[in-house]
């Protein structure tokens, strides 16, 4: 019983390991099925986890980006520019999808 359970996790390990290999896609370009724009091309916004510190945010409508604010140093920003678990900025500027109410 024991080697059957073994023996299907090792089994479901290589077979998800299997499903990115090759798989190197190009993260700063916007996937979406309707518009397929440079991330550069896209408004950014700050979340504030609950820390208090910044993440940089992206919402085309269909997609998402968030990412770390980091300083030159690698350090985390905590700028203090909303409260804890708010956005600031228009970070689904350079969308064409609303989202639906």
């Amino acid at each position: 019983m024991i080697k059957t359970k073994i023996l299907m996790v090792t089994a479901c390990a290589f077979g998800l390991t299997a499903c990115g290999a090759g798989y190197s896609p190009d993260k700063t370009i916007d996937r979406g099925i309707f518009d397929r724009k440079h991330l550069s091309q896209l408004q950014a916004g700050i979340w504030v986890d609950p820390t208090g510190c910044d993440h940089w945010i992206i919402d085309d409508g269909v997609e998402g980006y968030l990412s770390q604010r980091l300083d030159k140093y690698g350090k985390p920003v905590c700028s203090g520019v909303a409260d804890p678990t708010y956005t600031a900025g228009n970070f689904k500027g350079g969308s064409r999808f609303p989202d639906p109410n």
